[in-house]
């Protein structure tokens, strides 16, 4: 029984609806609940660390492919390569070259190492030796050495295919192919590697006119001479070109034929043949023989000469030494009888009108010659000293007095 005290306290007053007492199987529930509640916390949490991990990690890749990061290589390299810079490349487009060829570890890093470079800046379009794997810094630094650049290829005005032994000092001139040859010499890895003259010499008469980049407007005297290598005499122009001693011989003779055909077009040569009613290829080999028969002082002079006797009425014949020497591989003011009776593609002396190629490649000068020949009615010439004095006339007998003034000069040993 309650006491006084108890009667005077206030009594806890119930607030809300009484409490129910759960099932074991409510309980069970409600665990499961929780449990699942739990499990999709840990796996949305999961979710989001691979996010960030995954963002923090493509954020490095473009930075180090956007900004460079400072990736760089380190060490002496690991091989030999040879890389390619084009006419026009940016530091930016040679990095993207180095990056590709594994010379850089990113393009970004070879930009910062070449920043303020001048030899870099005015680097030449070419092939240049390099190691795979080296600093930005060392890459910048082979780049601007000359002595890295490798396939430069300088071919003089004049040159034939063939070397040329010259009679009287048994000198050689060295052909276009072992010029060619020379060019793609480089060292790779302590191997010395060389495209040789007999593959260029077998590529030039086996391959097909269209692998070799023959123009369409030599196609038909290029096919008449077979598997003759020197059917693609004078379709490659002399001057100075880049090539990848990398390369098979087909692929260098393509890329040069190719190249010194569009530069033939871009002279002009094209439309100058149909203003003469001729075809480029036969212009070709007019200069080619200005080229071998005079100085340039009588190009346009002897350009005349070979047109006129071309189209007199009495059907002459070149008769040019120069064409007789060509087959010949040799050089030499005279030839003998014997020589010149041989029959051959080239020989003007029993072969009517031009020969069946040119004889050389012709610089600029005598294939100008050969497009705007001087006016006169010349029909022979003949050079009557070592100074190169030559002089031109149409009359027969006088042509003769001046051979024999050639020969007491020391010019002539027999008549031409």
């Amino acid at each position: 029984m309650p006491d006084a005290w108890d009667r005077g306290r206030p009594q806890p007053v119930a607030v809300g609806p009484p409490r129910r007492r759960l099932s074991r199987a409510d309980r069970i529930r409600e665990a499961r609940r929780r449990r699942r509640r739990r499990a999709v916390r840990a796996v949305t949490l999961c979710v989001f660390i691979v996010i960030v991990i995954g963002a923090v990690f493509l954020g490095s890749r473009l930075w180090h492919t956007v900004f460079g990061g400072g990736s760089d290589y380190s060490g002496e390299g690991k091989s030999d390569v040879v890389i390619q810079v084009h006419d026009g490349d940016s530091t930016t487009a040679i990095g993207k070259t180095l990056e590709d060829r594994e010379v850089v570890a990113t393009s970004k890093a070879f930009v910062s190492a070449a920043e303020g470079n001048a030899a870099i800046q005015a680097i030449q379009p070419g092939f240049y030796k390099m190691r795979t794997e080296i600093p930005a810094a060392d890459a910048v630094a082979r780049l601007a050495d000359a002595q890295n650049r490798v396939g430069k290829l300088v071919i003089p005005e004049g040159r034939q295919l063939d070397d040329i032994q010259d009679v009287k000092t048994n000198d050689v001139t060295d052909g276009i192919f072992q010029l060619i040859s020379n060019a793609t010499c480089v060292d790779l890895d302590g191997d010395r590697h060389c495209v040789s003259v007999d593959d260029l010499r077998d590529a030039a008469g086996s391959a097909s006119l269209a692998e070799l980049s023959v123009p369409d407007w030599a196609t038909k005297p290029v096919e008449a001479m077979g598997d003759d290598h020197r059917r693609l005499e004078g379709l490659i122009a002399p001057g100075s070109w880049n090539v990848d001693p990398s390369a098979s011989p087909k692929d260098i003779l393509s890329a040069l034929i190719g190249a010194s055909a569009y530069q033939y077009a871009q002279g002009g040569l094209l439309d100058t043949a149909k203003s003469l009613s001729m075809s480029p290829y036969q212009i070709l080999t007019v200069a080619s023989l200005v080229q071998r028969e005079s100085k340039p002082q009588d190009f346009n002079k002897v350009a005349r000469v070979i047109y006129n006797r071309l189209v007199a009425p009495d059907h002459r014949r070149l008769e040019f030494d120069s064409t007789v020497n060509y087959s010949l591989d040799r050089q030499e003011v005279a030839t003998t009888d014997a020589d010149r009776g041989k029959a051959t593609p080239w020989n003007t002396y029993v072969r009517d009108g031009l020969p069946a190629t040119p004889i050389c490649s012709p610089g600029s000068d005598a294939l100008a010659a050969a497009e705007h020949p001087a006016d006169g009615d010349w029909l022979y010439f003949v050079t009557i000293d070592m100074q190169g004095t030559t002089l031109f006339t149409r009359d027969y007998p006088q042509h003769l007095a001046n051979i024999e003034l050639a020969k007491r000069n020391g010019v002539l040993d027999s008549a031409r």
